[in-house]
């Protein structure tokens, strides 16, 4: 049952349209209760459409506030180009929703606030469930999310929820070094998607993880991957990272 359904979710997220922040990372479905950690992402995606290079770097500090729940405030900045330059805040909260080892998939759910700090633009709100399931040293990951903005400028703009979607595939050869594979997309527009023809987009490709432990508690996990992109509306290639000091 656990593979069947697994394999179905994995068949219809390789079909879809991608699309995907280049500092996007996959979101886990666990929490460690009183873990602290300070995280800091890295993503540039070259050349896009427009020809174009967008880069993305990030630094939070997050909080395992209870068994259940993960808090993390971000400062971020985006850089497209030379014209486009923007500082954003970020609030993210994960909720885990089963009892760790207990069930064959693991559960959570993802929250997320963003908002422009350094000019104007539309506020950002993601949600989704988070799901993982391991097969011996296998370790699948899959969410599924939906984003809307919100325009915070007065306006009466209008903007779709969209659907997306993250998945990841990791062997755990030993704690210090995994490797496997990542990708990020979306489905287009929430209940339109299913009906609406799209040309393809796919930015998928290899990735490496670790975790060295330090003592007391004390660690450095990192991951990073290395993202290939074809269509129409994809940077053609994305290197994305994270680094974590946790204690």
């Amino acid at each position: 049952m656990k593979v069947s359904a697994l394999l179905v979710l994995f068949t219809t997220l390789a079909s879809a349209t991608v699309y995907a922040g280049p500092a996007d990372y996959v979101y886990m479905p666990t929490v460690e209760h009183e873990e602290r950690e300070i995280d800091f992402k890295y993503g540039t995606g070259f050349p896009r459409p427009d020809g174009e290079r967008k880069t993305v770097t990030s630094v939070g500090y997050g909080y395992g506030a209870t068994e259940y729940w993960f808090t993390e405030l971000y400062l971020k900045r985006e850089v497209e180009g030379i014209s486009s330059d923007v500082t954003l805040a970020e609030w993210e909260n994960k909720f885990q929703l089963l009892e760790t080892g207990k069930y064959p998939v693991e559960l959570g759910l993802i929250t997320e606030i963003e908002a422009p700090i350094s000019k104007s633009g539309p506020w950002e709100v993601k949600f989704g469930p988070l799901l993982q399931t391991d097969f011996g040293k296998l370790q699948l990951n899959a969410n599924m999310l939906l984003e809307r903005k919100y325009a915070s400028d007065g306006s009466s703009t209008q903007y779709p929820t969209e659907a997306k979607y993250q998945w990841q595939v990791k062997y755990r050869l030993k704690p210090e070094f995994e490797f496997g594979a990542q990708g990020f997309g979306a489905l287009g527009e929430w209940g339109a998607w299913v009906n609406t023809k799209k040309e393809e987009n796919n930015s998928v490709g290899p990735a490496v993880f670790g975790k060295i432990h330090l003592g007391n508690r004390q660690a450095i996990k990192y991951n990073a991957a290395w993202l290939v992109g074809y269509g129409t509306d994809v940077a053609e290639r994305t290197f994305r990272t994270q680094i974590e000091f946790e204690y």
